[in-house]
């Protein structure tokens, strides 16, 4: 199958389960080429499942997927030899010195730069002689990103990459996957529950819940459609009013915020008719969003007619 000039992963109607358990329901995303997308959801909500197929690990049990415009499980070569992979669990074997997992790595990637994995190890303070069972979990998650970049990857994908990890080791990682996408080009796929780091790196946000795809847009365009407005009513209100596109409630009486997701505008004609009066607004982050989207504030939006 040849490959589609501006999409590097295509996923189109995935369903997986697991016993009763729907892992994935009939999932479709597309990352286009030069795009970091950041994947985000809560624990169980798919992600790992979904990277499992990217990875060509799981086939799709209904739908397809595609990667440089092949299926991963049908020709694992073709498509794991352009993709650089880090996982929180990455598995190294401690026997190994760090030099001799990069020479042994060389020899799967036609493309490894061998003097870029030497320049990383410099970066990251990483003696090629140590052996991989006396280094720290942060020292290891080191090694394992420049396993993943070396060979310089068409697609670099990070499934929770610094998980677990304290906060200088987490800068280290996000700055070199920074300096990847700003020198190369690269497409990255990035899955995460640190939300504060999906927002320095990504350009998409595709948020999954329950197996299913909530919502795929530029990061710009997820901040600027949320809101969180206080609303001022003329009269004491005993439950927020019902307003279409309210992700969640709090307040009392005659002041109520709602975190909206349908942008500004068309809250302040919502709110004329409702004849409140809008007090403050201001734009939530990621963190906020995800958890109006996915958590149980949904269960007070209904309100009062």
């Amino acid at each position: 199958m040849s490959e589609p000039v501006d999409a590097v992963v295509e996923i189109r109607g995935v369903s997986r389960r697991f016993g009763k358990k729907a892992a994935l329901d009939n999932l479709s995303l597309t990352i286009p080429r030069g795009t970091v997308l950041g994947l985000v959801g809560e624990n169980g909500a798919g992600k790992t499942t979904l990277i499992k197929h990217v990875l060509g690990l799981l086939r799709a049990q209904s739908g397809t997927a595609r990667v440089f415009g092949r299926d991963p499980a049908a020709d694992p070569v073709g498509v794991l030899s352009r993709i650089g992979y880090l996982s929180e669990n990455a598995d190294l074997p401690g026997w190994m010195r760090v030099g001799e997992l990069l020479r042994y790595s060389q020899g799967f990637y036609p493309c490894w730069d061998m003097e870029y994995a030497r320049q990383l190890c410099g970066d990251f303070g990483l003696e090629p002689g140590s052996v991989i069972r006396t280094l720290s979990k942060g020292q290891r998650a080191r090694v394992g990103l420049v396993a993943a970049l070396a060979h310089r990857p068409d697609l670099l994908v990070l499934d929770e990459p610094s998980s677990g990890l304290d906060p200088i080791v987490r800068r280290d990682i996000l700055s070199a996957i920074i300096r990847t996408i700003a020198d190369e080009g690269r497409t990255v796929l990035f899955s995460s529950h640190l939300l504060s780091e999906v927002e320095r790196v990504a350009d998409q946000v595709a948020m999954l819940h329950g197996g299913r795809l909530l919502f795929c847009e530029a990061l710009d365009e997820v901040k600027t459609h949320h809101c969180r407005v206080t609303l001022r009513f003329a009269t004491p209100l005993t439950a927020p009013p019902r307003l279409e596109g309210a992700l969640s409630w709090e307040g009392a009486g005659r002041e109520w915020t709602v975190l909206y997701g349908s942008g500004l505008p068309q809250l302040e004609a919502s709110a004329a008719l409702l004849g409140a009066e809008l007090v403050q607004h201001q734009y939530p982050t990621l963190d906020e969003i995800f958890m109006a989207r996915a958590g149980g504030a949904l269960a007070g939006v209904g309100g009062r007619e």
